[in-house]
């Protein structure tokens, strides 16, 4: 069983739809009594930082979610990857601190938001050489978590695993059979 976090920032049906293709059963609940017995928990998210960690924080499920970071693979996709990290420039705020680092505004001589397809570069044959979708503005920053990389004017932390803690900046949910592919192999420990 895959938890998906519901506090209303996710991508939720495209990772629903994903998950179907793979035929995992999912539950969707920011409840740790609905989430404790799954194999892995999915943070997605899409939006800004700040505001994601406002609603964690008023929803009243941080300490669930740090919980469940310890004994669970945890995956974040997106924003939600962004929220496992120390903090955050948008919006000045406070993450889970799951992850050691930063979130800052993206500099390259490209257009912001970061949107469009980009090929990862990585020591992972699951992930090298593979062309995902992204969308975003910021990235993480002073990681030494980074498995996988995407260049856009600049290099951008593209996956990033620390023991059972899984960060995905694109969306893989959007990026076909490949994406959908690094998404299995994430819950299933083979990133």
């Amino acid at each position: 069983m895959i938890g998906i976090i519901d506090y209303s920032l996710g991508n939720i049906q495209n990772i629903k739809n994903a998950l179907e293709k793979l035929e995992y059963e999912y539950i969707l609940s920011s409840k740790y009594e609905d989430l404790k017995n799954c194999d892995a928990i999915l943070l997605p998210g899409v939006g800004h930082f700040g505001n994601a960690m406002e609603t964690i924080d008023r929803l009243g499920i941080r300490e669930d979610l740090l919980a469940l970071a310890e004994t669970k693979r945890f995956i974040g996709i997106c924003l939600g990857m962004q929220l496992l990290f120390e903090e955050s420039e948008e919006g000045d705020a406070k993450g889970l601190g799951l992850l050691s680092g930063k979130i800052t505004r993206m500099e390259t001589p490209y257009p912001v938001p970061h949107l469009g397809w980009n090929t990862l570069s990585s020591q992972s044959p699951v992930l090298d050489g593979k062309d995902v979708y992204f969308v975003h503005s910021f990235m993480a920053e002073n990681t030494d978590s980074v498995i996988a990389t995407a260049e856009y004017g600049v290099t951008v932390p593209a996956v990033v695993k620390k023991d059972n803690i899984i960060g995905i900046q694109f969306h893989p949910e959007k990026s076909g059979d490949i994406g959908v592919d690094m998404l299995k192999q994430a819950i299933e420990g083979g990133l």
